[in-house]
């Protein structure tokens, strides 16, 4: 997979953040940070509000670029990373683009609901916007076919030697 730059510094960049994010344990603590969030909220816990923005910042980038990535966690970002070089976008009318769509709303019902302390709504909200956005990530993986490779990844290699 290329960068989508010319392989100057953003190109650079924008590889690193990839392949660093590409790392099994970014993508799934990127995907249960997203309850710890919701938590910090419906408690009002203005540091652990604070903590997990921080971590949801640095995440992409906080792992070492992985020696494989034959897994599903990492396909769910070489994934998502070909299909936006693709430039098909994340929202849409298009399946799978429509999920994403579709999650506003359950996003809203889930802030609103931990927002006003209602732990039913919380659990079922939080419980809606992971699910949708793992039917997203789950479906662009079949559509772009990604199934990641061991230690000799050539996706990760080429695009950090065209960076370089």
């Amino acid at each position: 997979m290329e960068p989508t730059s010319d392989g100057g510094f953003r190109g650079r960049l924008e590889a690193t953040f990839w392949e660093r994010h590409a790392n099994p344990w970014s993508a799934g603590t990127r995907i249960l940070v997203y309850p710890v969030f919701m938590y910090a909220i419906y408690k009002r816990d203005a540091k652990l509000f604070a903590a997990t923005l921080a971590f949801i910042a640095v995440n992409p980038v906080l792992f070492p670029r992985p020696e494989r990535t034959d897994n599903y966690l990492s396909r769910i970002v070489l994934a998502e990373r070909e299909w936006l070089d693709e430039g098909k976008g994340t929202m849409g009318l298009d399946y799978p683009n429509v999920l994403n769509v579709l999650n506003i709303p359950v996003t809203f019902y889930a802030f609103a609901s931990a927002f006003r302390r209602k732990p039913v709504g919380t659990l079922l909200g939080t419980l809606g916007v992971m699910v949708i956005k793992l039917w997203w990530t789950d479906a662009i993986i079949r559509k772009t076919g990604v199934t990641g490779e061991g230690p000799s990844d050539s996706t990760l290699s080429e695009a950090t030697s065209l960076a370089e």
